[in-house]
């Protein structure tokens, strides 16, 4: 099994690396991280643009189906998503915790929460589905 340290090691030089995020915990069918607020995050109206929530959303999906991929099965790749903003943040600290729904041969379904560390609310529900990715037939 890939551990939390190996996550954060796989994103390292890659956009989704230099966002920040950190994996915390990793086990089967649910991974944990975190990302802090900075500056270059605030979209013009000074809250937490979207597009990093969704992406720390979905990078902890996608971690965590790594961790449940089938027997035979070369890699995995979004085909879904669906994104509900709550609430927002301008500083700290945003947790997320992405959790296996189904686990299929051909998909599996996560979803995640988005929490700001500093008020306790959640910020952001997320739902994705990923396909599962085997070798082309010869």
């Amino acid at each position: 099994m890939t551990t939390a340290r190996e996550h954060n090691d796989l994103k390292k030089n890659t956009w989704v690396g230099e966002l920040g995020i950190e994996i915390v915990s990793a086990e089967p069918g649910r991974v944990v991280g975190q990302i802090e607020v900075r500056p270059d995050f605030l979209a013009p109206n000074g809250f937490i643009h979207a597009a990093v929530i969704v992406s720390m959303a979905d990078s902890l999906c996608g971690s965590g189906t790594v961790e449940a991929l089938p027997e035979g099965a070369t890699g995995h790749t979004t085909i879904e998503l669906k994104a509900n903003l709550l609430g927002t943040a301008r500083s700290g600290k945003i947790r997320c915790e992405a959790t296996m729904v189904h686990s299929g041969r051909t998909t599996q379904v996560w979803d995640a929460a988005a929490v700001s560390e500093a008020s306790g609310k959640t910020i952001a529900l997320f739902r994705c589905t990923q396909l599962i990715l085997y070798p082309a037939a010869k």
